[in-house]
């Protein structure tokens, strides 16, 4: 069914002893503004609820290549590798060859796709452009995080002959503890170009709540990262009863009286806005 309502979420969750998104340019140290609260940035997230799309058995277009289920390794592969689409994309059809991607991958048709590839056998190409309707914010921890780094050793051979020391081979850094909020929405214009309807909301949905379940690695250990509530609201109109600004504002998260995950759900609230009610998830 098509989606006939605009929708607000908010997702409030926790870090501790992890680093939730690296910054590459600074060293890998855990993402923080100019005054130092925690951010997670938007692509993080959307990489995390593709995932988590996948798992529950929904095909994506862009995936991890740690995550491939199809054997293709690059976009353009994965494009051609659907004949309809391959024959779309020589006749430059682009508004057939949006449809087609949308209704094939979900991803495409909730967070949009550039697709954008040379041609190999003359000069030019295609360049198509599909704009989605779920828009993610940055994550913004509610105050600022205290970042601790340290050193790591290397304690075996890397090569033969070789001899083992406990060389520096380099830093690793985490958030002790931090509280962050992921703002986002979902807008029914957009969502009438790329199909996205009732059922894939309920996904989305369903990702966020789970969002860091099969996430470990070595800087997110199990159990460090959390999803302590969801905050969904479904407006009654396709434009929206308030503007996304105002929704998000009516989430009011005291971080001053937080200092550990127990602390949360009893500083969450939600300002009442006449006519919208939230729905308020617990986190898996």
């Amino acid at each position: 069914m098509a989606l006939n309502n605009k929708i607000d979420f908010a997702v409030v969750i926790s870090v501790k002893n992890a680093n939730p998104n690296g910054d590459p340019l600074n060293g890998n140290r855990p993402r923080t503004d100019f005054e130092g609260r925690g951010e997670i940035s938007d692509v993080c997230i959307k990489r995390k609820i593709r995932n988590r799309l996948q798992d529950m058995g929904e095909r994506i277009f862009v995936q991890s290549d740690d995550r491939c289920d199809d054997g293709f390794t690059n976009l353009r592969d994965r494009a051609q590798g659907d004949e309809e689409l391959k024959k779309l994309m020589k006749g430059k059809d682009a508004d057939a060859y949006m449809k087609k991607a949308c209704d094939k991958w979900i991803d495409v048709r909730s967070f949009g796709q550039v697709f954008a590839f040379k041609d190999k056998d003359k000069e030019g190409g295609v360049s198509i452009g599909v704009r989605g309707p779920v828009s993610v914010h940055t994550a913004v921890s509610v105050r600022p995080v205290d970042v601790t780094s340290m050193q790591i050793t290397k304690s075996v051979n890397g090569e033969p002959g070789e001899k083992r020391g406990s060389d520096t081979m380099g830093m690793k850094h985490r958030v002790d503890f931090g509280v962050y909020i992921i703002y986002g929405s979902i807008n029914p214009q957009l969502s009438e170009k790329t199909g996205f309807s009732d059922e894939d909301a309920e996904k989305i949905k369903q990702a966020l709540i789970s969002l860091f379940e099969n996430d470990a690695s070595s800087a997110r250990p199990d159990g460090s990262m959390e999803v302590h509530k969801v905050i969904w609201w479904k407006h009654n109109c396709r434009s929206g009863q308030y503007s996304s600004a105002k929704v998000h504002r009516s989430l009011i998260v005291n971080g001053d009286k937080i200092e550990r995950a127990d602390d949360i759900a009893g500083n969450v609230q939600l300002t009442p806005l006449d006519g919208l009610e939230a729905q308020v998830f617990d986190g898996r």
